[in-house]
């Protein structure tokens, strides 16, 4: 009898619009071989020196503000070519993904930008299916290209800027794992133009520490070169590891690393745990934010982050802002 041997072969078709990675994979059974075949599609990379890849505002008319470079979240479910090719990236020429994540950008636009210049790329992010596998692994290797998106993107934008002036990286979620990638990204150089990062509802890790010296905690209000954590929940058995599970965090409501409780908006605590760098929030139920198929909004409030706190945040802009000057 002849032994059949299990084989794969990875074909990639390289289109116009992107590529096509098409997976055969064999395995033999005893008395039947069952075949499958896997197409996956990877969007068109960005070309950063268009302007419709960007979203951005000069509202410093005095020139003494702070170029804010802010990466959106995830906005995408993995989603079906026309030719049945399955993609778990974003893809930035479709107007309807680019629609949407432009909710995002131009809503924190409204308050980040007032007093800054204002810019945020479109890149192939990841997809919700992503994040869903809850494998640290999985999560990992799909990010590889939209984390490359976004250096591109950076670096572009960091060519044009004036390096005189104090830069401010914020991301949330999927944009705040793309913060603590740019920080390991970055020059030294850059980082000194760096008045601060912010990591809204993600994770820094013991291993992201390690691997760069860019990212250096917040320990208040105002120092600069600084990395600002957060991640709000409403119990500490809420939090999800795959997103919280850090070992940074500060409160923006009253920027102590200490447990402090701060009150927001006259009715809401928000205390951080010192042991665990999570917020924990009483008197806010986060209810406009639905729970999404039981990874984010499950008694942990993620999808409340850029929102919840963002008088803290454009306030806390000028505030690091001023304080770059003043150690320049």
């Amino acid at each position: 009898m002849k032994q059949r041997q299990p084989w794969m072969v990875v074909a990639i078709l390289a289109l116009l619009s992107g590529a096509c990675v098409i997976s055969y994979l064999n395995s033999s059974e005893d008395k039947a071989t069952s075949t499958a075949i896997v197409a996956q599609y990877i969007p068109q990379a960005p070309d950063y020196s268009d302007p419709s890849m960007w979203i951005t505002e000069d509202a410093d008319p005095s020139g003494t503000g702070a170029d804010v470079f802010y990466i959106v979240s995830t906005w995408e479910e993995d989603w079906t070519t026309a030719d049945g090719a399955v993609s778990h990236y974003a893809d930035v020429y479709n107007t309807t993904h680019r629609d949407r994540m432009a909710i995002e950008m131009n809503r924190v636009r409204a308050y980040m930008a007032p007093g800054n210049r204002f810019y945020a790329p479109f890149y192939r992010h990841t997809t919700m299916d992503t994040w869903l596998t809850r494998n640290e692994d999985s999560i990992a290797s799909r990010c590889r290209l939209p984390m490359g998106d976004v250096c591109d993107a950076f670096d572009h934008f960091q060519r044009q800027r004036n390096p005189s002036r104090p830069l401010i990286i914020v991301g949330f979620s999927q944009g705040g794992k793309a913060v603590v990638e740019l920080l390991k990204h970055i020059s030294d150089d850059t980082y000194q133009q760096l008045a601060a990062a912010y990591v809204l509802g993600y994770k820094v890790t013991p291993a992201d520490t390690l691997q760069t010296q860019h990212i250096k905690p917040a320990q208040g209000e105002a120092d600069t070169g600084v990395t600002i954590c957060y991640n709000t929940v409403k119990d500490l058995k809420y939090i999800q590891p795959v997103i919280a599970a850090t070992c940074m965090g500060i409160n923006p409501v009253n920027w102590r690393t200490d447990d402090t409780p701060a009150t927001l908006h006259d009715s809401i605590t928000v205390t951080l745990s010192p042991e665990h760098h999570v917020l924990v929030v009483s008197g806010y139920s986060g209810s406009e934010y639905k729970p999404y198929k039981g990874l984010i909004n499950v008694g942990d409030i993620h999808s409340c982050e850029p929102w919840l706190y963002s008088e803290c945040l454009q306030k806390n802009f000028a505030v690091r802002t001023q304080a770059w000057y003043s150690n320049d």
